[in-house]
């Protein structure tokens, strides 16, 4: 059957209303946009680099607070030392490849020193957030692929609404539960203090055992066998997830670090559990709060009470599970480097798996 989300094959993940898009960008003001490579001369191509753009574009001037959290640490995500400093995400955020990782954090140095972004007060240094996980099985990862000119295009075309999913952008040539993976968004709407706040989230997946993958509960990856669909990568040391989650809620830094952390809940229920060669870097913004980088005097915040919290974890945890399954429905078979293959997971056994296990998902 064509590609699709996982609700449009009739499985419902949780129990809070997602959003409009049920996307990352039914966070007021959070852009996405991707920059797909794929070429087969001079070398294999299968990559790229997505970007996520709070405030409408206008992060740079108008920053707000942020947190990150690892579950295993065989990864990276550049200025995190600095984010854990000062609480503050000063830039967009972008994800990529293991090795072009320095290539994309020049260019949004450089695009931040266009826009007069770069502030006296803290003289010249600037330290974006790049995050990477590694696709060299379907991509020659060694030969530099992401350039300038890929990660402006993707910058340029961020956008609200509908995000795609799947082989685009960093995902394109990531693999999940040892099915083709990539990137996946979903987002929820939660109620507390008397409020309704968006919680959104996207993922780059391309971690997992295929004898761990499980989609509301049930045990998908053992029951798909591999004379049906092939594995692909099946001697995986573990692979990485990246996830990034947002809300509009008035969270201060070290609540942005709390509601990354509960992306290791949706992670887990998904079959997640941070192999030692596993990079799982999360990371949380909240836009309910505006802070000047150019600010010299006290600046006014709200902040959520700590037992309002609980509310947003619950929706962090099940945006970042519908995210990744997401990321595994949407995504396409897919031949690259050295002809090795990535088949997509089959949604249709998918569907019918579920419905007898789950009899009100059919």
């Amino acid at each position: 059957m064509a590609r699709a989300r996982i609700r449009d094959l009739g499985i419902t993940i949780g129990r809070l209303p997602t959003g409009a898009n049920n996307a990352i960008t039914d966070v007021p003001g959070v852009l996405v946009g991707h920059h797909t490579i794929i070429a087969d001369e001079p070398r294999v191509a299968r990559t790229g680099v997505t970007v996520i753009i709070p405030r409408d574009g206008a992060i740079w001037e108008d920053n707000c607070f942020a947190g990150h959290a690892v579950l295993n640490g065989a990864g990276e995500m550049t200025g995190t030392i600095w984010l854990a400093e000062s609480g503050m995400l000063e830039s967009a955020i972008a994800i990529t490849n293991t090795n072009d990782v320095g290539a994309v954090r020049d260019v949004l140095i450089a695009y931040a020193v266009e826009r007069g972004a770069i502030s006296d007060i803290f003289g010249a240094g600037y330290l974006p957030l790049v995050a990477e996980t590694w696709d060299g099985w379907l991509s020659d990862i060694h030969a530099s692929h992401v350039k300038g000119e890929h990660v402006r295009a993707a910058l340029a075309q961020a956008q609200g609404g509908p995000v795609p999913e799947g082989n685009v952008g960093g995902g394109t040539g990531m693999i999940c539960h040892e099915f083709k993976g990539g990137i996946g968004t979903a987002s929820r709407i939660a109620e507390t203090a008397g409020e309704h706040y968006t919680v959104g989230a996207l993922v780059q997946a391309n971690y997992g055992k295929r004898a761990d993958l499980r989609i509301a509960g049930v045990p998908i990856g053992q029951l798909i066998p591999t004379d049906i669909v092939p594995s692909g990568y099946a001697e995986s040391p573990g692979g990485s997830i990246i996830v990034v989650i947002a809300t509009n809620a008035p969270l201060l830094a070290l609540q942005c670090q709390r509601l990354a952390r509960r992306a290791t809940v949706g992670l887990a229920r998904v079959g997640g559990v941070g192999h030692n060669g596993s990079g799982d870097i999360f990371l949380a913004f909240a836009t309910g709060n505006h802070i000047s980088p150019q600010a010299t005097t006290p600046i006014d915040v709200r902040m959520l009470p700590h037992s309002a919290m609980s509310a947003l974890f619950d929706a962090a945890a099940e945006a970042v599970e519908e995210a990744i399954l997401n990321a595994l429905a949407a995504a396409e078979t897919l031949t690259g480097f050295k002809d090795h293959v990535a088949y997509a997971l089959p949604l249709d056994r998918v569907r019918e798996i579920i419905a007898r296990w789950v009899p009100s998902a059919s």
